[in-house]
């Protein structure tokens, strides 16, 4: 959806989890946009063949499962069967795109998994230099290597590139820290840089706690007002004593996002699609919620989110409750006409592996205006 919103036009929209794909398909039914055109393929990308898509698309964008790469999975890297780094290089080498944008958790970058994203870097700048049908990964890494250092590369290349970059300091209302790779190819002759980010935690730590116009807006009464984190007290006076207010805006936070939904327990939320209570909620170590005025922890779609408790609001006056599907859709920044179907589980697991709409459009943007003809700029 953020790739669309960026002025791209998908030719093929490819996912095999059928929940997902029911979900997409309601959506594109109800005409909202910009799912209704959408050509969706309900397939495992290990069986497509990319030659029934016709020529080469401007953009090839991906999440490969982040399960094998997780903090909170079983750390197997390219030993689990859910690595699909080597159909993202695939899908880069058929369709030769000219430019890609791939999505994962930051875990990929764990020194454990160092060799092996080295190994991923090199296969996504030369795509047609393929591994052997008798070589380990390693093996093939290696020749990749010496390739790299020789210095004469005629066959299909890319430049690439990548960043560890939190969704919050682009205006989601969520500290969700992803890996981010973007490849241009490199017979383009371009050039492109990740956008700087637009919002920041000192922006909003001033509007709080300096200016006070976050509760204003938010029409707190000064005696309500929580106190200043401890954690935070050292960094609130440095920004006390400064003559000028942060340059960016501030951080977004839950109550920011979800201010003008009702509470889910009111007959007003009834109305609503998704926005429905779920009992059970706790807080234990390590999972104790997300606060009111700061944007929310990551949302998970694994064992630590759904159903172990880790999407969670909790309330300043120490209570606890699971988010909405509504309000975790906010969260992600997706649209409120956007509906999820099937149980709370189920929609909670496509949120939880979902990539911030803002945050997707905000790249793909850069990258469209980067790849349009000089008249389109």
């Amino acid at each position: 959806m953020g790739i669309a919103g960026a002025g791209f036009r998908h030719q093929a929209v490819i996912e095999r989890d059928h929940a997902a794909c029911a979900t997409l398909r309601a959506n594109a039914g109800r005409g909202v946009a910009p799912l209704a055109d959408w050509p969706l393929i309900e397939a495992d990308v290990r069986t497509f063949d990319y030659a029934a898509l016709p020529g080469s698309p401007d953009l090839l964008a991906g999440g490969p499962p982040c399960q094998p790469f997780s903090l909170g999975g079983k750390h197997a890297g390219p030993r689990d069967s859910r690595d699909l780094f080597p159909e993202a290089v695939r899908a880069v080498r058929e369709l030769q795109p000219r430019a890609f944008l791939f999505e994962n958790v930051r875990g990929l970058l764990r020194q454990s998994f160092a060799r092996y994203f080295a190994y991923i870097l090199l296969q996504l700048t030369y795509p047609t230099f393929g591994q052997r049908a008798d070589e380990s990964w390693l093996d093939h890494l290696g020749r990749l290597e010496r390739y790299h250092t020789a210095g004469s590369h005629p066959d299909l290349g890319y430049h690439v590139v990548f960043r560890s970059l939190n969704a919050a300091d682009y205006g989601v209302p969520q500290k969700r820290e992803r890996v981010i790779l973007v490849g241009l190819r490199r017979d383009l002759g371009l050039d492109w840089a990740f956008p700087a980010p637009t919002h920041a935690l000192d922006a909003l730590l001033w509007s709080q706690w300096v200016r006070g116009t976050y509760w204003e807006r938010h029409e707190i009464a000064r005696q309500d007002r929580p106190p200043i984190p401890a954690t935070l007290q050292s960094r609130v006076a440095r920004l006390r004593a400064s003559l000028f207010p942060p340059p960016l805006q501030p951080w977004r936070t839950v109550r920011d996002a979800l201010a003008d939904l009702p509470d889910p327990l009111s007959a007003a939320a009834q109305a609503l699609a998704n926005h429905h209570f779920v009992p059970g909620a706790r807080s234990y170590p390590g999972h104790t919620g997300s606060l009111l005025d700061e944007p929310a922890k990551t949302l998970k779609a694994g064992d630590h989110g759904v159903p172990g408790g880790e999407n969670t609001l909790a309330s300043p006056d120490g209570r606890v409750r699971y988010f909405t599907v509504r309000e975790s859709a906010r969260l992600q920044t997706f649209p409120d006409a956007y509906c999820f179907t099937g149980s709370w589980t189920e929609s909670m697991r496509q949120l939880g592996n979902a990539v911030p709409v803002t945050l997707a459009q905000v790249l793909a943007t850069s990258l469209h205006a980067r790849l349009a003809p000089p008249e389109q700029c």
